[in-house]
């Protein structure tokens, strides 16, 4: 059983979702993916106590490393990729050539860049901590003033 709910945040409403055995996904209200619930899922409170609980002091300036049971239903590439966004330090930036490098494989910084892209679960995994070569925001799914924003409060608290 799939369970969901809001949460507000600085950065506009988020969808959070998820099961018993852990997180399942997060979006943002002006996404490239809707913020709607599959129409199977139970909106449910308790579930995803945790993963709001974390979030709220991930943007009180509190927390900097999740420690959340993450439910990934990625390939084995997208694994990979996800992985190294995990290891980029808090208030810092990594290239998607960096994160290639990171993977082993240095000149899939464009396949880095799609497996960065369908990060299911953006905030948690710091998709928002990957920029251009040349230091640029580049997409993001909650749209580049959410990245930007997520940049700036991580160098706020950091």
């Amino acid at each position: 059983m799939t369970y969901y709910r809001y949460m507000d945040s600085p950065v506009g409403r988020l969808l959070v979702a998820g099961d018993d055995a852990g997180l399942h996904l997060i979006r943002f209200p002006n996404g490239k993916k809707t913020d709607l619930p599959e129409s199977h899922w139970v909106e449910a409170r308790r579930p995803l106590e945790e993963a709001v609980r974390q979030l709220e002091a991930y943007f009180a300036g509190k927390l900097k490393i999740f420690t959340l049971n993450l439910c990934l239903d990625v390939t084995p590439f997208q694994k990979k990729v996800l992985t190294a966004l995990q290891q980029i330090p808090y208030g810092e930036t990594a290239s998607y050539g960096e994160v290639a490098e990171k993977i082993g494989n240095p000149f899939a910084s464009r396949a880095v860049g799609q497996a960065n892209a369908r990060n299911p679960i953006p905030i948690v995994i710091p998709c928002h901590r990957v920029v251009g070569s040349n230091g640029t925001l580049t997409g993001f799914g909650g749209g580049i003033e959410v990245k930007q924003a997520l940049l700036d409060l991580e160098q706020r608290y950091r």
